[in-house]
């Protein structure tokens, strides 16, 4: 047998090879744990003839396409200008590589087209994998399909863990076996979906938390997406990712090139946790923040359930005052500032104060707010507009509509079409006016509907040319993506922005799994987490302060209330919760993340470095079991540690830390455990009531 010439690409877990043989697209051989390929035997050699199937061997190529032996999804579809389908076969290639990076070029000598796919390391150890269509020919084609990636899964993949969700419950975890014929999850919204990212995670047998091969996928795209996981009757599986492109849409002239989103891959042999890792570093590489890098994360205030829309300079000045005394460090005006917006259907557009509540504009509160010690921050939706309103008056053809066909609202208000220059002009012009005039460091730029009809693609590639404009323009002015709460969080609009607000719903209880489920694709430090009043806004259901303020502060914490209207007491708990954030946040962001569950409904969570973390043990619902079981720390094994209980956040009485000595003195002074004792015996810890937590404090010895 002869050895194989490959093409290859590794990470410190994964290794992803290519074999260039007798057809002129290498076909794949291995995406999956590092492997060393060594003198590998040609692909063909290894394959005798199958029963009833073409002669020759047809195996998966790095750009697949139907018509000359292979029946699975095609990697792209084009069209010429007449509609008719253009039938690419690609019978030329080249491939170059670098450290960290591998690129293909594909060309179809017949149709003059060429496809390129770029294989790129990123840090954190994750891969990203580009694919762009050039037109070579002298006339106009038409893209239908141009998948950012189409890959194997191995034979040994068990289970596809993805999530859905609506406003007000996002990120609800969906575990289903691997398909016997196809899975897809496709959005048609127009923006990402409060289900989060287009994107899965794909466990092969025995994959669990911490062991295990687990494969995360993330198209880095905020419009309408596709994944789909097919099987091959040869026993493994096919994975695609992909941009919805409307019929028409994208055409390309002579010379022009198509680029699709990129998506982000995760590929660990160390489990759920590992490859999260791995998105987490994707995910910091697209960040662009202010002054050069991430700065320690300031505490908001954001005014919205604290006053909704009844607010004038007279009552947000009383409310940033109250935030200030409780150590308040940014404090964000919602919506309700600008004119005509005493509810919701009317004044999206109009982007000046209203004069009734802010007389002089909003530059004196701005003000007011620096001299109290926070940043001022500010929400906008400017992809949006109401019919009630002198935006939408003057220039009706200005929104996403049908010629001759109802326009549907959606809160009262219409989408514009940010395909038109001269939209994406005008929303620049009143933002920078903002920011120019008035002392702004933040904006909470929000989208709080569907798009009905759709602006396609284009649409969501508008909102980032403003965003780019934007952020050009007013280098140090923050941006936090919303829509509806969470549902616009995703790599793509990563790229323009530095935190999502993770749902509209601040319910402890139904931020913990909400909570899980973003940080499968999003570090902690974009991750929006209110302290929010209790009986809850969205839930109406009753938690303790302590509980609230515990689950918060596992992200970039908040406060959605107004302090002003607490009990005393209340209050300066409310206080000493933040001021422990802001002891700790050096450790509960920026590094790494580890999740893990625990006997009888128990879930667990560890955020920091290498050497210090701190841990969350927290029970939602109540317990089966008279007494808790240790709970297992496999992150911890191979190390000695001090672990010191910090705090107990939920209900009071006979179950709480109090009944147990030993971890009542854990309290005062650090407890030296060996690392084996804790991933294989567990940490002892006490019977939780419902609606509880603990934290605890990890320093690594040796």
């Amino acid at each position: 047998m002869s050895d194989a010439e490959l093409l290859d690409l590794h990470g410190e877990e994964w290794s992803l090879v290519l074999e260039r043989g007798e057809r002129a697209v290498p076909v794949w051989r291995h995406l999956g744990v590092r492997v060393d390929p060594g003198a590998l035997p040609k692909l063909g050699e290894l394959r005798g003839a199958a029963t009833f199937s073409l002669e020759g061997d047809h195996a998966m190529d790095a750009f697949p396409v139907a018509g000359l032996g292979w029946f699975g999804p095609s990697i792209l579809a084009v069209r010429g200008a007449d509609g008719q389908a253009l039938r690419v076969h690609f019978d030329g290639c080249d491939a170059d590589s670098s450290e960290g990076s591998l690129r293909v070029v594909a060309t179809d000598s017949v149709n003059d087209i060429e496809c390129e796919t770029r294989f790129r390391v990123v840090p954190g150890g994750g891969l990203e994998v580009s694919a762009s269509l050039t037109n070579r020919s002298d006339r106009l084609i038409i893209v239908d399909r141009l998948a950012s990636a189409m890959f194997p899964l191995g034979a040994s993949s068990r289970e596809i863990i993805s999530w859905r969700g609506r406003h007000n419950a996002e990120f609800v975890e969906c575990r289903e076996p691997m398909p016997e014929h196809s899975w897809v999850r496709e959005t048609r919204r127009g923006l990402t979906g409060h289900g989060g990212p287009c994107g899965a995670y794909v466990l092969s047998e025995d994959t669990g938390w911490h062991s295990g091969l687990a494969i995360a996928m993330q198209l880095a795209w905020s419009g309408d997406a596709r994944l789909a996981i097919e099987r091959d009757d040869e026993g493994f599986w096919i994975a695609m990712a992909e941009t919805v492109i409307a019929p028409g849409e994208v055409t390309l002239a002579p010379g022009e090139c198509y680029h699709a989103p990129p998506l982000l891959l995760a590929i660990s042999t160390k489990g759920r946790n590992g490859a999260m890792a791995q998105m987490h570093g994707a995910l910091r590489e697209r960040i662009v923040w202010p002054r050069g890098g991430i700065r320690p994360r300031p505490v908001h205030l954001n005014s919205w359930e604290a006053v909704y829309f009844s607010h004038d300079e007279a009552r947000i000045g009383e409310l940033a005052e109250a935030a200030a005394a409780i150590g308040i460090e940014r404090f964000i005006l919602d919506d309700g500032w600008f004119r005509a917006r005493d509810h919701d259907r009317a004044g999206l557009g109009d982007w000046e104060a209203d004069p009734r509540k802010y007389p002089q504009g909003l530059k004196p509160l701005a003000d007011k707010v620096r001299r109290l010690g926070m940043e001022f921050g500010l929400w906008v939706e400017p992809e949006m507009v109401n019919p009630d309103s002198d935006l939408y008056r003057a220039h009706p053809d200005w929104v996403l509509a049908l010629e001759g066909r109802e326009r549907p609202t959606a809160r009262n208000q219409l989408v514009l079409d940010m395909r038109r220059e001269d939209v994406r002009d005008y929303l620049f012009g009143k933002l920078d006016q903002l920011l120019s005039t008035v002392d702004i460091a933040y904006l909470k730029w929000d989208h709080n509907r569907d798009h009905a009809p759709s602006g396609g693609a284009a649409q969501t590639r508008g909102t980032y040319a403003l965003l780019e404009r934007l952020r050009t323009a007013h280098p140090k002015v923050e941006i936090e993506s919303c829509a509806g709460g969470g549902g616009r969080i995703d790599a793509g609009i990563a790229s323009y922005t530095h935190r999502f607000w993770t749902s509209d719903n601040i319910d402890a209880v139904a931020r913990v799994p909400m909570q899980r489920g973003f940080l499968a694709f999003m570090p902690p430090e974009v991750m929006g987490a209110h302290v929010g009043a209790s009986p809850s806004h969205a839930t109406g259901r009753t938690q303790s302060l302590d509980f609230r303020a515990a689950i918060a502060c596992q992200g970039h914490l908040g406060v959605e209330l107004d302090p002003a209207a607490m009990e005393e007491g209340v209050r300066a708990k409310l206080a000493d919760w933040l001021g422990f954030w802001k002891e700790w946040r050096h450790v509960i962001i920026g590094g790494r993340t580890v999740l893990g569950e625990a006997a009888d409904g128990l879930v667990w969570q560890a955020q920091g470095t290498d050497d210090e973390l701190l841990l969350w043990l927290i029970r939602s619902d109540h317990g089966a079991d008279r007494r808790a079981r240790p709970v297992l720390l496999p992150f911890a094994e191979d190390r000695e540690w001090d672990v010191q209980f910090l705090r107990h956040a939920g209900q009071s009485g006979v179950l709480t830390p109090r009944a147990a000595p030993a971890i009542a003195a854990m309290r005062e002074k650090p407890h030296r455990f060996s690392g084996d004792w804790l991933a294989h015996a567990g940490l002892p810890v006490p019977a939780l009531a419902a609606e509880s937590a603990l934290i605890y404090h990890l320093r690594a010895v040796s």
